[in-house]
């Protein structure tokens, strides 16, 4: 029997959303997930239905199909500062010593539990939007070198 690894999901954000047809409006719920196994993969997913369990489940698997690995110095922050991009939004990630804890809001502090990060402080900068925010931090992580690629410039 094949083992399943295990996955931490998170719920970002939930809203009702609406199409307009000749009759009206039809309501429908849109969410995002961030699901991580907490130990440097992280993926994220956006799902929409008409009951919010199965909005949550669609993004569930949409983001189990996206994940993407990053290094972790010590398995509990980032090598060195990384400033992630998507639209307006700006995600600043920086080192902290241990103990600090993850200093973070929202969204980026979903992703960044999710990874398995422990101690790092950010700034979201721009939009709080929590789409905007998930992607910048991710384009931010994208950017991150391991810590042998860190060392050749020391």
């Amino acid at each position: 029997m094949q083992e399943t690894p295990e996955y931490e999901e998170r719920v970002v954000s939930i809203k009702r959303v609406a199409k307009v047809v000749k009759g009206g409006r039809r309501f429908s719920f849109s969410a995002l997930v961030v699901v991580g196994n907490g130990h440097g993969s992280v993926g994220y997913g956006t799902g929409k239905a008409g009951e919010v369990p199965e909005a949550i489940g669609k993004a569930s698997r949409s983001a189990k199909k996206g994940f993407i690995q990053f290094p972790l110095v010590e398995g509990r922050t980032i090598a060195h500062e990384v400033v992630g991009e998507f639209g307006a939004a700006r995600v600043i990630m920086r080192p902290a010593a241990q103990g600090t804890g993850v200093i973070a809001g929202g969204p980026v502090r979903a992703i960044l539990e999710s990874v398995g990060v422990k101690d790092i402080l950010t700034k979201c900068v721009g939009t709080r939007n929590p789409h905007n925010a998930v992607r910048a931090t991710i384009d931010g992580l994208a950017q991150l070198q391991g810590e042998e690629f860190i060392s050749t410039f020391k």
